[in-house]
């Protein structure tokens, strides 16, 4: 710029001039230009509430501890043999019988004949089918189906993996069970439809449901599914337990191998089930949703416990934390129920941020350092490196947790404008021209946000995105990388000649 000459422009293009106007207002927000997500309109993260201190898939008994247990295996392992024979050849028994009954039957939208059945002791009575068509369950063991089967020759609503269960699947379609996809929403809106079908048709045997939708250790709920409730239908709740000094027999955190095993090595396995008093709608206004929280909160005092947060999505996180091997896998599991109620996200997308977190190596604790969050999302260290890290660190720790990562990850892919600025950010970087974009494009137009990055780092990043490897990344290519990695949006900042943050006063001339 020339000195002393007036007719000399105060700015030239280089130059970048921010000017601070002091305001007395007070807000409680983020201040915008630490948020990094202000363009989209995300304000800040919530905070995660504590981990909650019940897990309620883990069996109290995992491994065989003590004299007294290692003597009793070895004094019932003959007896195991026997059981074992017996188990099979009754499965091979229930495998013909059914095959039998199964030859030449392709009417399976009507009723089948009904079997005799076995009576067993309980607490409290099944109430007549046509007062209450419906019955739902806790879910602790693979027992409990097999009960219900013969106690109230019940149709189950199960997942549709079962049917292609060696022997099992076969005896399973005699029951005419109902499958359900958990992840296909059209596939529960057909299971919807078929409880009130079979409801509302006194030809067909009772509906029966595991509303928590897996088995836990029966001694708290996790949350209900709404399947069962949508209908309207007069509901039983029943509950059943296991009593136990020295195994549990729950099937949460353990194989059912070794499930099956240690049942067999018992002098004696204890079965509790109790029927509780019918709910009924209260009236025609009543919405699902009410309808099971009444019904759980029924469960929850009966069994003198408490009904959680969690879903079949935490145990989806801790068998993938269990798979890498890392030391408290529970840790990883975050009430999955609640946050899908908060950010409306799915378990398999929480599922795949986790392995994003995983591979970001977290220590022993389950907390990830910033320089294990740059390596993954290829990033340098740079300011705005570090507001994204500081945006989603909460506790302003200096690491994160998983909780935090996914409530961080979650909030800015479900912000209002995330879709609109990931399609601007494609047209801009040159996609609007071409259909697509090269790494040269790339790095020209992330210059403003990463000043200084090299071609190697960019060509890191870009290869994030170009699934395909064919050295040019679409529109699909682009739009799912960044709703993968929805951080990744920040470094897409749209160019704009004036911002103006808010109320802090700051206005920024480019």
């Amino acid at each position: 710029m020339a000195e002393n000459d007036i007719t000399a422009p105060l700015l030239s293009s280089s130059d970048h001039l921010i000017i601070t106007v002091e305001s007395t207002s007070s807000t409680n927000q983020q201040s915008p230009q630490l948020n990094p997500f202000a363009f989209i309109g995300c304000g800040p993260v919530p905070e995660p509430p504590e981990p909650s201190t019940v897990d309620p898939f883990r069996n109290n008994t995992p491994r065989m501890e003590g004299v007294y247990e290692w003597v009793k295996m070895v004094a019932c392992f003959p007896l195991a043999v026997v059981r074992l024979v017996l188990f099979a050849l009754c499965l091979g028994i229930g495998f013909v019988a059914t095959k039998l009954a199964l030859h030449g039957w392709k009417d399976n939208k009507n009723p089948m004949p009904k079997w005799s059945y076995q009576w067993i002791k309980r607490r409290g009575r099944p109430a007549p089918r046509e007062i209450a068509p419906i019955i739902v369950s806790n879910h602790v063991s693979y027992i409990e189906p097999i009960f219900y089967f013969y106690e109230l020759f019940a149709t189950i609503v199960a997942s549709e993996s079962h049917d292609s269960l060696p022997f099992v699947g076969t005896i399973v379609r005699a029951m005419q069970v109902i499958y359900v996809d958990r992840f296909s929403a059209s596939s529960r809106k057909q299971v919807v439809q078929e409880i009130k079908k079979r409801a509302s048709c006194d030809r067909f045997p009772r509906v029966l449901l595991f509303p928590e939708g897996t088995t836990t250790s029966g001694r708290n709920l996790i949350s209900f599914q709404l399947g069962a409730f949508i209908a309207g239908y007069p509901i039983q709740p029943v509950i059943v337990r296991y009593p136990h000094v020295h195994f549990d027999q729950s099937w949460g955190n353990i194989s059912l191998t070794t499930l099956m095993f240690r049942m067999f090595t018992q002098f004696h396995n204890f079965f509790e089930v109790e029927y509780l008093p019918v709910i009924s709608p209260l009236d025609d206004k009543e919405t699902a949703e009410h309808f099971r929280e009444r019904t759980a909160h029924a469960i929850a005092t009966a069994m003198n416990g408490v009904q959680t947060g969690h879903s079949y999505g935490d145990l989806m996180l801790y068998n993938k934390a269990q798979e890498s091997k890392k030391e408290n896998p529970s840790s990883y599991m975050v009430e999955m129920a609640s946050v899908e109620s908060l950010f409306h996200i799915r378990s398999l997308e929480a599922v795949g941020f986790l392995d994003k977190f995983l591979a970001m190596n977290p220590d022993h604790s389950g907390r990830v350092q910033y320089d294990g969050f740059l390596r993954v999302f290829r990033l340098k260290d740079c300011p705005l490196s570090q507001k994204v890290f500081a945006f989603i660190d909460v506790k302003k720790s200096g690491t994160i947790t998983f909780k935090q990562f996914l409530y961080g990850s979650a909030h800015v892919m479900t912000q209002p404008g995330f879709n609109q600025a990931c399609e601007v950010a494609f047209a801009e970087c040159g996609g609007a021209v071409n259909a697509y974009i090269v790494e040269q494009q790339l790095q020209y137009f992330i210059q403003h946000a990463i000043p200084g990055c090299k071609e190697n780092e960019v060509h890191e990043l870009f290869e994030l995105f170009d699934n395909d490897n064919v050295g040019r990344i679409n529109k699909d290519e682009f739009l799912s990388c960044l709703r993968r990695n929805p951080l990744l949006v920040a470094i897409f900042t749209p160019h704009q000649q004036h911002k103006e943050f808010g109320s802090n006063g700051v206005i920024e001339i480019l």
